[in-house]
């Protein structure tokens, strides 16, 4: 008996300690400003796939002149992604469709793009897609950024 609840004790401290290290992860990832949450689609087919596979939710973060997208459900202190001004052409816009509207958060709006030859997608809120929008066009005189 002394020993199940010995058990169970640390696993209720365990569980405990996994959830505040994840809190403490984002806190330090928006610590420095600039964050929204978004939710990315890596290498997707030029046609556009609408089955809400392959997406994963996240947090981004300007960082000069790159986005860094962090996992959320990660213990990585390092992004995932690092996307670079310079390189993001922007595709077009759509509202999600049938399983995607499951798949990602309800308000999210999807930015089709291209990063270095890569397709993907992020999805963000109307606001998340403005603010990030006008980083995009806010290059350096000198640097050539595609916005459709």
């Amino acid at each position: 008996m002394v020993l199940a609840l010995t058990v169970c004790g640390i696993v209720v401290a365990l569980v405990v300690v996994a959830l505040f290290v994840f809190g403490l992860r984002r806190r330090l990832i928006q610590r420095s400003g600039g964050t929204f949450d978004a939710s990315l689609r890596w290498d997707t087919p030029e046609e556009g796939d609408k089955n809400g596979k392959g997406w994963a939710y996240g947090v981004a973060r300007y960082n000069g002149d790159r986005v860094e997208w962090f996992r959320v459900f990660s213990y990585s202190p390092r992004p995932r992604r690092v996307l670079e001004r310079s390189a993001i052409e922007v595709a077009g816009r759509r509202v999600p469709e049938g399983e995607e509207e499951l798949a990602l958060l309800s308000d999210h709006v999807i930015l089709a793009c291209l990063h270095r030859g890569t397709r993907l997608e992020l999805a963000m809120s109307e606001d998340a897609l403005t603010g990030f929008l006008a980083w995009l066009e806010a290059a350096p005189p000198g640097q050539r950024v595609n916005v459709a």
